[in-house]
């Protein structure tokens, strides 16, 4: 029995090795892919660089160099952190999403009603408190409405089976104009030429500076919110529900988990943190909102949740990633002539890999599926949450 006993703990321990080899090999493939693709596409228009030839061979490994110069600098280390802050909390909101097996696509409205909330109370109060009143209230409302922005899809989807990755897209826009019209109206700068708000800075609403030259406090914010959605996720009791619905929504409700609340919660809460990463951007970076502000942190914060594999450690691996691309993109310009649109093609090829191995995935499963005779639920698979867990 002793020695049964053995093999079984050697076989399950090849196992979770296999497996954490296939979670770790995943997405490191996909960058190398990226970088690959990039390098090939670098080379084929280096005729247009000024100083190259056609199809340069060193120009990608310039590129590549100087993009590394660029960020590995202590004003591109801080630079770095500045970039990921949102994109973590932008992707740790994603990423709750995939657990309960829900994709929002909605990141870009949640983060831009977030900064709405920010500015509103920044620009009400702003003068007549202080910072230690304006900044936490600036924030919480901030997260606050980006949290009922996530609410309704959630609520729509438990409601009527309307599908979140079409309400949210939809709701993105209105969200948008939302925005504009607080900007044009309530929110704006008295006196102002053209349309704009009033700078955080002037109403007490701007975050401290804790590193370097633009190193706020939102880093610190975005620092603190890792092990708390890792505590949530797998810890709690909800976190535990929210996973099991993720993974079988059939199996989880035949449990007794109310699955319906479940699905408002999950949204809300990835409304939650879109709207923080909102608020934090603009208290610490923007400072003021013009009718045109936009953002892509919605849609960067699906490639850092896949890329994650959805644990908030990954999430947060994965922004750092994508923040010291971001960070060195100007040196890479400045001195191997490249444009910074190349890290914009890099994550789209980045996220492309690894939404085709999700893809592959859920095909193999499928095919996998339980004959007539065995039960429903041991067959269902939520698309969202393939091969993200």
């Amino acid at each position: 029995m002793s020695g049964l006993a053995a093999d079984a703990r050697r076989l399950l321990a090849r196992a979770v090795n296999l497996r954490l080899l296939q979670v770790v090999a995943e997405p490191v493939l996909a960058f190398v892919f990226a970088l690959i693709v990039g390098g090939i596409g670098i080379a084929l228009f280096s005729a247009y660089v000024p100083g190259h030839a056609a199809f340069d061979v060193g120009l990608p490994i310039a590129a590549y160099g100087s993009l590394i110069s660029g960020f590995a600098s202590p004003n591109g280390i801080t630079s770095t952190l500045v970039y990921a802050t949102p994109l973590v909390l932008a992707g740790l909101g994603v990423a709750i999403g995939f657990r309960g097996g829900l994709f929002n696509i909605g990141g870009r409205g949640q983060f831009l009603i977030g900064t709405v909330g920010a500015m509103a109370v920044v620009t009400w109060i702003g003068k007549d408190a202080g910072p230690w009143i304006t900044i936490p209230l600036a924030l919480l409302v901030g997260a606050s409405l980006g949290g009922f922005a996530g609410f309704i899809p959630g609520f729509l989807k438990a409601t009527s089976g309307a599908h979140e990755v079409v309400t949210t897209i939809m709701l993105n826009y209105v969200l948008l104009f939302v925005m504009a019209w607080a900007v044009i109206g309530p929110l704006a700068l008295p006196g102002a030429p053209q349309p704009i708000t009033a700078d955080v800075s002037t109403r007490n609403g701007d975050l401290p500076i804790i590193l370097g030259r633009d190193g706020h406090l939102g880093l610190l914010i975005a620092l603190a919110a890792v092990p708390i959605m890792w505590f949530l996720l797998f810890r709690t009791t909800i976190g535990f529900e929210i996973r099991a619905a993720g993974a079988n929504p059939d199996a989880a409700r035949y449990g007794g988990m109310k699955t319906r609340r479940l699905i408002v919660l999950t949204m809300t809460l990835a409304g939650f943190m879109c709207g923080l990463a909102g608020a934090t951007t603009l208290l610490g970076v923007v400072h003021e909102m013009t009718p045109g502000y936009d953002t892509t942190i919605g849609f960067d914060a699906i490639t850092v949740a896949l890329l994650g594999r959805s644990n908030p450690i990954g999430v947060a691996l994965a922004a750092l990633l994508l923040g010291a691309m971001r960070a060195g993109a100007q040196t890479m310009q400045i001195q191997a002539g490249v444009p910074p649109e190349l890290v914009d093609a890099l994550q789209a090829i980045i996220l492309l890999f690894l939404v085709v191995n999700v893809l592959r995935r859920l095909m193999a499963r499928r095919k996998r599926r339980p004959g007539k005779g065995e039960p429903a639920a041991a067959a269902a698979v939520p698309v969202a949450g393939v091969g993200i867990e």
